[in-house]
This record gives structure tokens, C-alpha cells and sequence, in this order.
């Protein structure tokens, strides 16, 4: 009985040496395979680079017989840059194209269509090792901990929250301190620095802040001085003892940069009057005046979607460019007070010489420092004002925080498709550099997001204003039924390629859809145990296990309710089985898994059972 072969698979090593992306100047040999009934006189590779529009052929060689399929070969080596590619061939009645359909299989065709994605990065790309295996908690400085420090030099137009449990204030009445923005609890660096044996124990080796500089709203995102920790948060010396306190811990701390904007009430715009320097907004002498853009001065200018109090920085002016990336700039001067790495905010509206400079100025300063970008759509071809973005070619990020995983991981664990789960792991596997997928920021959950409890259980809100979604209250039967879900979802997080990264929080049972309800406080005294030694359990299995640090992924089973994959490398496996249906499900465990560690679920005659609603995993 003879075999069925795709003429084309791009995930498969029948057709391809190696899978995914591929190194500059190395060695990619890639076979078609064609019926003998096609009857083909001669089979070509055809390529193109993504900023050329010429396109490439190269013969491909005719190298063996398999079966009823001629095996046409071709070997190729590339520069970095993203690539297309695609096949034809000749035949008795003309020519033919092998295109790209869905899950990467090839089709024959008498149209051209669709074309593979070849990545191409840079031969001297690496990311930090110490990230790799490991997890990263993310936290909003104001609302998990105050340390009861007192504070000094704190504006007097901030409304101090005085009930650590009251709700985020979500409306804005005139004349009124205590408005959306404006509320503040008085987290502060000191109460992250008391909470770090907690954050440790979740197995954590990364803390990532959202911004910390002074600025004049509770999320610090409209920034007012770089080269300033906001007083309510505490100061300079505040922030080297947490990275020297979280070192004893193995716990490296990155910061938010936001650059894209600053706020307009801040020493370099100044729209407000609140600092003594001259501004951009108070005359056109400014030494600020260039890293803007007026379009009627002062009161007409570009702003961050449009939103005035956020005036647009212009990245690519020298004098911007040099006081965030230069020898004594913004990136450098905080690396040096202890941090690991930054994050950068709407990194897809920066320009691409400005990421440039910011690798080179934080991969100058340590390799292994860590630079992610917040990208929420495939980093690999993003288009952003028009041009295609090369993030992950070596040259730029590290990484990005992994949006394409969090909407499938939360579909799929809410009843969607296991195969669109599964499709899209495969897809970012293909298009990003190892390298970079060992170190993606995995989440399901953000400070820009509806909490993963709320989302999991009621969906997102659908356009219900901030009014509706204040007085939202899950009934207990639906909390039980989100923390079930939430087990599966934190289950994917911590098993899938890439660094599973806990929102402040959603470890000890905080719900509330978007901002600002998913910047509630920390509940200390009132957290669900259940969750917080769950997240041990998995940060324990993660710690044990080489494979979800360096491990291949091979899917085993996809169904609609029911995925199963591995995790493989040269020192351990690992099998993981999600049901998210009614049913009982059962995996036959292959015959090597005999005698398996069992971290979740049970084996009962070589097969892995699966709950209802629930997940399993073993390791050998």
C-alpha cells in the first residue's frame, strides 16, 4: 500500500532540514515531492526578499524516487531578511504552481497562490539565557504593595486612597481629585521589596514593572522625568535595594520604557506649568522644543492617538535619540542602578533606527540583559505606518510579549477550537527565531486587559462602558467554574514554548474586565490559597523540567476539546493533555512513558487519563 505525500509541508522534516526560521548563510535544503502522474519535465524554487520585488528561480535537482513521488531537491543559503517562497514545475499540459494553503500544506495548482514565510535573522542573534525556563511576574507598582513608608515630595493634587479594598476610581467628575487616573493607593518599591520571598516562592525569576518615573497619573504611562522615580513610589536608592534584594532571590527586574510620548504635564513638554524648566509648550527656545511636532503652536500638535495629554515624541531627532540611548541616556543611566532590561511600550510605533540604537546601548552594557517589545499582533511580519518591521531579526528585541498565544490559550479554554490553538503555537514556532521563542513573554493577562478570571468566565465586556462594568459581581458557581478554567489556561502558560508571565494578582483570585478594574489592589489577607499553591505546583514542574526551557513542541493530538502535546529535548520529556470538554478523555502514553513522573492527572494501564474540564502531565 503505497503512502499519500503532500507535494509540500513546511513543517514537516520530510521536506525541510530544518523547521522555522533559519540563521543567515545557513544551509536550508528543501524537496517537493510530485506524483509520477504529474508527469513533470522540470521543478523550480521561486523566492523573493520582502523589500524586493524581484523574484528568484532555481532549478531544483531530481534526487531519488519514493514510492509513486519524484523527490525534487534544491539547497539554498540566505542573508537576513524575510523571505516568500513558493514552487512550479513543467508538465506535458503546461505549468503548474505549488502554493501555500492552510497549516502550510502545499497544493497544486494552475494559479498562482499563496507563499510560504521564510525568516532570516541575523548569525550573531541571542537572547538572555537566564530568562529561558524561567517565569516573569508582572506587576502595577501603585496597587500591589505599600510598604507604610512615608512619602516625601508627592504632588498635593493626587487623591490618596485611604481603604487599601476600595475600587479603582473609573469616572472623571469636574473639580474633582479623586477621577480615573488620579487615585492612588501608595504601592511602593519598598512593599515589593518585603513581598519578594512571596514572589519567589511562585518560582519566579523576573519581575517586570509597569512604569516607575515620576509622572502624573497612577499608571506613570504620560511619563513627566525619566531620570526621576515617582516620590510615591520612592527613589533612587528604593529601586537598587529591590534589584540587589531580588538578586539574593535569582530575581532580575526589568522597567517599562515608554518613549513614544511623554506627558504633557512634564519638564519636558510642560503644557501645565508644574516645573520651572522651559518647556516645548512655553516657547519655541525650548531645548525640548525639536522632540515634538506642532502643528499650530502651542495648542495644535501631534499626540499619542490623538490624545493631547500624551504629546508624541519624534524618536528619530538626534537630540531625543541621544538622551534615551546615549552614553549617559535613560537606558543606560537605569541598567547601571541594577536593572536587567526594559520593556518597551508600543514598540511597534518606534522607528527603526531608534530600536536600533536601544539594543545596541542595552547589548552594550550586558548581552544578557533583556529587551521585550509590546507587539500584539505576529512580531515576524508585522506592518506598522506602512513598512514591513524586522523586530526579531537579531538586530532589534529580544522578544515580545506573545498576544497571538493569550487569544488562542483563552478561546480555546473557553470552548474553542484546539486546532486554532494548536495552528497558531505552529505559526509563531515557523516564523520566530528559537531564540526569541525561548524568551516570549506568555500571557493571559496584562494591566491592558480584563483580568483572566473575569475573561475566562464572562468573555470580554463587548463595548459595555466603565458604569456596566463597575458593578459586574461573579455569582460563587461561576468563580468555581473560572478557577477550573483558569487552571487550564495557567496550565498552556507554563507548558507551551516561550516564559509564562503571572499578572499581579490572578494568582490569588483578583477578577475585574479592563482599566481600570484590572489594576485593582493586591489582596493581602483575602487571597484563594487554591490558586496561589497551584501556580507553586506549576512553578515547581516548570523549575524540574529542562524541556520547557530548550524543548521541541510536536503536537500528538488536536481536536476541538482535546489537545495533546510534547515537550522534547536530549535530557526529559513531557506530555501534556488538556480536555476542556464534559467527557473523560484518555491518551495512549507511548510505550517509553512507562514508569513517568506524574506532575498532574493520573496513568492507569499505559494510558493518560483526562478529566472533565481539566489537564494531565507526565514526564520522563
Amino acid at each position: 500500500m503505497f503512502m499519500q505525500y503532500y507535494p509540500f509541508n513546511s513543517r514537516d522534516i520530510l521536506y525541510r532540514n530544518k523547521i522555522g526560521a533559519a540563521a543567515a548563510g545557513e544551509t536550508l535544503q528543501l524537496r517537493l515531492l510530485l506524483h509520477r502522474d504529474q508527469k513533470c519535465h522540470d521543478a523550480f524554487l521561486r523566492y523573493r526578499r520582502d523589500d524586493l520585488e524581484q523574484t528568484q528561480k532555481i532549478k531544483l535537482k531530481l534526487k531519488e524516487q519514493l514510492e509513486d513521488y519524484f523527490v525534487y531537491e534544491c539547497v539554498i543559503t540566505l542573508d537576513t531578511g524575510l523571505y516568500w517562497y513558493s514552487f512550479c514545475f513543467t508538465a506535458d499540459d503546461g505549468e503548474y504552481f505549488v502554493n501555500r494553503t492552510e497549516h502550510c500544506i502545499g497544493e497544486i495548482s494552475k494559479d498562482e497562490g499563496g507563499w510560504w514565510q521564510q525568516t532570516v535573522y541575523s548569525a550573531d542573534y541571542s537572547t538572555p539565557d537566564w530568562l529561558k525556563g524561567g517565569i516573569i511576574y508582572q506587576i502595577f507598582p501603585d496597587r500591589f504593595y505599600n510598604s507604610g513608608e512615608e512619602k516625601q515630595g508627592v504632588p498635593d493634587d493626587r487623591f490618596i486612597c485611604s481603604s487599601w479594598s476600595r475600587q479603582p476610581e473609573y469616572r472623571q467628575i469636574q473639580n474633582e481629585k479623586c477621577v480615573l487616573g488620579n487615585d492612588y493607593y501608595g504601592g511602593d518599591l519598598k512593599g515589593i521589596t518585603e513581598k519578594l520571598s512571596y514572589i519567589a516562592s511562585l518560582g519566579v525569576n523576573c519581575i517586570y514593572l509597569n512604569p516607575i518615573f515620576e509622572a502624573h497619573s497612577n499608571h506613570r504611562y504620560n511619563t513627566a522625568d525619566y531620570m526621576k522615580i515617582d516620590p510615591l513610589l520612592g527613589d533612587e536608592e528604593d529601586l537598587k535595594m529591590l534589584c540587589s534584594k531580588a538578586k539574593e532571590y535569582g530575581i532580575r527586574i526589568i522597567l517599562d520604557g515608554v518613549f513614544s510620548h511623554t506627558g504633557d504635564d512634564s519638564v519636558y513638554f510642560n503644557r501645565c506649568n508644574r516645573y520651572d524648566s522651559i518647556g516645548a509648550a512655553n516657547d519655541k527656545s525650548s531645548k525640548f522644543f525639536s522632540w515634538y511636532k506642532f502643528k499650530d503652536y502651542p495648542v495644535d500638535y501631534e499626540a499619542w492617538w490623538g490624545i493631547l495629554t500624551l504629546p508624541e515624541t519624534q524618536e528619530e531627532n538626534e537630540d531625543f535619540c541621544e538622551f534615551i540611548t546615549g552614553e549617559n541616556g535613560v537606558l543606560r543611566k537605569w541598567l547601571r542602578s541594577g536593572v536587567s532590561g526594559w520593556r518597551l511600550d508600543v514598540a511597534d510605533e518606534l522607528p527603526d533606527s531608534f530600536l536600533d540604537k536601544v539594543r545596541n546601548a542595552v547589548k552594550q552594557e550586558n548581552k544578557e540583559f533583556y529587551l521585550l517589545g509590546e507587539v500584539w499582533e505576529d512580531a515576524s511580519n508585522k506592518i506598522s505606518y506602512g513598512k514591513r518591521r524586522r523586530f526579531l531579526l537579531g538586530k532589534q528585541l529580544d522578544s515580545v510579549m506573545n498576544y497571538p498565544f493569550a487569544g488562542e490559550i483563552i478561546n480555546f479554554v473557553r470552548g474553542g477550537s484546539g486546532k486554532n490553538l494548536n495552528e497558531c503555537v505552529c505559526s509563531v514556532m515557523e516564523n520566530y527565531p528559537l531564540c526569541s521563542v525561548s524568551v516570549l513573554m506568555n500571557h493571559i493577562g496584562t494591566h491592558d486587559t480584563p483580568r483572566a478570571l473575569t475573561v475566562l468566565q464572562n468573555g470580554y465586556p463587548d463595548g459595555k462602558d466603565r458604569e456596566w462594568q463597575s458593578k459586574q459581581i461573579m455569582p460563587k458557581e461561576d468563580y468555581e467554574n473560572a478557577v477550573k478554567r483558569l487552571f487550564l489556561a495557567a496550565a498552556l502558560q507554563y507548558t507551551l514554548p516561550g516564559v509564562p508571565s503571572v499578572f499581579y494578582g490572578d494568582e490569588a483570585g483578583v477578577q475585574g474586565y479592563g482599566d481600570p478594574f484590572c489594576r485593582s489592589t493586591y489582596p493581602w489577607g483575602q487571597e484563594d490559597k487554591r490558586i496561589i499553591e497551584f501556580y507553586k505546583r506549576l512553578g515547581e514542574m516548570r523549575r524540574s523540567c529542562e524541556c520547557l526551557k530548550v524543548g521541541d513542541y510536536h503536537p500528538l493530538v488536536i481536536e476541538d476539546n482535546l489537545v495533546v502535546f510534547e515537550r522534547v529535548c536530549e535530557k526529559d520529556r513531557l506530555i501534556i493533555a488538556l480536555n476542556t470538554s464534559d467527557e473523560l478523555k484518555s491518551f495512549t502514553l507511548p510505550n517509553d512513558y512507562k514508569g513517568a513522573k506524574i506532575y498532574f492527572g493520573n496513568i492507569e494501564n499505559g494510558n493518560l487519563t483526562v478529566k472533565q474540564n481539566d489537564f494531565s502531565v507526565v514526564k520522563i
